[in-house]
């Protein structure tokens, strides 16, 4: 979201940065210790030392504020899996790398801050834009890394969107954060070890010309 012309106030606040950015930060930090339903604009804005009237200035509502919060990692995610997409490794290990740092970062978030995948998963859970845009942008990923795969011959699907569309539901359990959620008790290493046998099934048919 593009900020407005932040005001005096706003600019002569204590603490340094561009006021939407501390925003951000100090939404953050309560959101992780108090949770969403504790979260207020007036407590946001004592935090970052400026009037709740100024905070409106950046974001519209709280949930503005809390969603563009969680875009935040969910953009540290998409950067993460870029960087393997874009990687000089054969396509098949690209594509094994970037379904499990998918699935591992969710799981970190889960582990070290609750309230904030609770967040990411109710948007998901309602589809809310910043989710549609996430998924659209891991979307574009996992197609780049099979269409490499595809021109260097280590994929050799019958249809490619069928391919595509076995790639996701194969890995659904791992990667959508309410099946996440669900699976919270689960010991990650056992969690770790199913998800390695769905990417090699995954490997094997996109090889082998089956889908």
């Amino acid at each position: 979201m593009r900020p407005k012309q932040a005001g005096p106030e706003a600019r002569g606040s204590a603490t340094d940065g561009p006021a939407d950015a501390r925003l951000l930060a100090v939404a953050a930090d309560l959101l992780r210790r108090v949770g969403p339903a504790h979260v207020t604009v007036v407590g946001i804005a004592e935090a970052a030392g400026m009037t709740h009237a100024n905070v409106y200035r950046y974001f519209p509502s709280k949930a503005a504020l809390i969603d563009a919060v969680a875009g935040q990692w969910l953009r540290k995610l998409e950067a993460l899996a870029a960087a393997i997409a874009d990687a000089p490794d054969p396509a098949d290990d690209k594509l094994e790398r970037l379904l499990q740092a998918w699935a591992g970062s969710q799981r970190d978030l889960l582990a070290d801050d609750r309230h904030l995948f609770d967040v990411y998963a109710s948007a998901t859970e309602t589809s809310r834009p910043l989710v549609r845009r996430h998924k659209a942008r891991m979307r574009q990923l996992l197609e780049r890394v099979v269409d490499e795969g595809i021109a260097t011959a280590k994929f050799d699907p019958l249809d490619r969107e069928r391919a595509l569309s076995f790639v996701s539901d194969a890995t659904y359990r791992f990667l959508n954060p309410v099946a996440i959620r669900l699976d919270h008790d689960v010991p990650r290493d056992i969690l770790d070890g199913r998800l390695a046998g769905v990417i090699q099934v995954v490997l094997r048919a996109l090889a082998a010309g089956s889908l």
